[in-house]
């Protein structure tokens, strides 16, 4: 998986706006060109899709042996530990058992595979593989591109329970044949793939891998529940490729160190990203930022908690989206102390113009944005109600069909520059807009359907 390339059209808007005195209560939708939703009490859609967890055919338990099986668990000789624990996981799966249990110890796993692939442990379908309390698995040191502490090889799979810690801090970074390039950043902790379904990855704590916690890539009902995914060179989770993807109340931080660096990316090129939910979740400390979303269509981001974090740069921000992707945006906080390259945004949506390939509008709800803002641009269709913007601006340029009901920007006594026109910046948008505040005073803005809206102080080129 490549690298997210931004790149960043800025526009700067600054001056006093004209007025209108439109009526637009928070239910109408008069100014919407896009699809008709089902909407809740709330207005935002009515998410249709709930991720299938894995089923077990029977409940047949099975505690692995060591000493039957010779399996070190003292976190030394690796072949020898991947070897013998693959023979005890394989013998479990031949003989019907759907829960394997992993006893207390420390595992030390890793097997050459090829010049770029270090082999881990592989589970079968039909399995809940289960940690005993404070059981480390741990990828060995290499100098292989790619490797999978744990590989998914079926359908209903549970983990559970467990660590996951890989080499980085001990990763030996040779060059590349093809091209003399070190990233080395596809090392992961959990592979879910193999067309893998029904599969839930549950209290893990995955940590210090060289790229993802976990990667799922061409998988469909997949399941992330209190998780703690930590200290990961390239992403917390990458979904490459995913169907029915639920990622909630986990903790997911300190990823940084080769690009994207996101805590959750979505970006599958050529395959079907769609129905994603990411709720309730912590993030904090990433440096590429929070979320993104590149190919993802149908994405619910909901009730997150994102905190730049004491001594963390972004590098994009806490929220970013293509335009060809659907995403609905609610009820999450987003705390920034700093800019990223994009400036103090929480959220924004990048655009190369042309086609969004669907008519689905993008919903922003009930956000609150602590010291930071929103930027919206090329694209069209957008309804965004109902936040908070406080000490940053609300930007749109070159937008069609703005939707703008009940939102509040305030001053930043920080920032003394960004006042007047700054606070909410319009470049060519039409839409409609009512009940948005700056500070404590109603704003007009006047948007309408027929009539693209710039504000004076972009014409004035100030």
């Amino acid at each position: 998986m490549r690298p997210l390339t931004y790149y960043l059209l800025f526009v700067i808007i600054c001056s006093a706006t004209s007025c209108n005195n439109d009526d637009l209560n928070s239910n109408e939708t008069s100014a919407y060109d896009a699809d008709p939703e089902n909407l809740d009490q709330n207005g935002i859609p009515v998410r249709l899709f709930d991720a299938q967890l894995p089923t077990m055919p029977n409940t047949l338990e099975y505690t692995i042996d060591l000493n039957q099986w010779d399996i070190p668990a003292n976190g030394t000789n690796a072949l020898k530990t991947t070897n013998n624990l693959q023979a005890a996981i394989d013998w479990a799966h031949q003989e019907g058992y759907s829960k394997v249990m992993l006893p207390k110890g420390h595992y030390l796993v890793g097997k050459d595979v090829n010049d770029i692939y270090q082999g881990g442990i592989e589970i079968y379908g039909n399995t809940e593989f289960i940690f005993s309390e404070g059981t480390v698995l741990q990828m060995d040191t290499n100098n292989k591109w790619n490797y999978c502490v744990i590989s998914l090889k079926g359908d209903n799979i549970i983990i559970r329970d467990g660590i996951i810690k890989g080499d980085r801090d001990t990763h030996i970074f040779t060059p590349r044949d093809s091209d003399g390039k070190t990233a080395h950043d596809e090392g992961h902790g959990i592979c879910v793939w193999n067309k893998s379904n029904q599969v839930h990855i549950e209290n893990m704590k995955i940590h210090s891998l060289t790229g993802d916690g976990s990667l799922v890539l061409d998988a469909n009902d997949v399941i992330f529940t209190n998780n703690d995914i930590f200290n990961n060179r390239r992403q917390g989770i990458s979904i490459v490729g995913g169907k029915r993807v639920e990622i909630k109340n986990n903790e997911i931080h300190h990823i940084n160190g080769t690009s994207p660096q996101f805590g959750v990316d979505i970006e599958g090129p050529g395959r079907i990203d769609e129905d994603i939910l990411i709720q309730n979740n912590y993030f904090h400390h990433n440096t590429g930022g929070d979320i993104v979303n590149a190919t993802g269509e149908n994405v619910y981001i909901l009730d997150n908690t994102m905190e730049q974090g004491e001594g963390n740069t972004y590098v994009d921000g806490p929220i970013v989206s293509w335009h060809k992707t659907h995403n609905i945006i609610a009820r999450n906080t987003i705390t920034m102390k700093t800019g990223s390259a994009n400036g103090r945004l929480g959220y924004i949506q990048y655009s190369s113009g042309g086609d969004k390939g669907h008519n689905r509008a993008t919903y922003v709800h009930d956000n609150v944005c602590n010291s930071c803002g929103m930027y919206m641009y090329k694209s069209s269709d957008a309804d965004v109600r109902r936040n908070k913007f406080l000490g940053y601006f609300m930007a749109f340029s070159e937008f069609d069909n703005a939707i703008l009901v009940d939102n509040l920007v305030t001053y930043s006594e920080d920032h003394p520059k960004l006042r007047f026109c700054w606070s909410y910046r319009f470049k060519d948008v039409r839409g409609s807009a009512s009940g948005n505040y700056l500070g404590e005073d109603l704003e007009d803005i006047p948007l309408s359907d027929n009539t693209p809206y710039t504000m004076q102080c972009v014409l004035d080129g100030w």
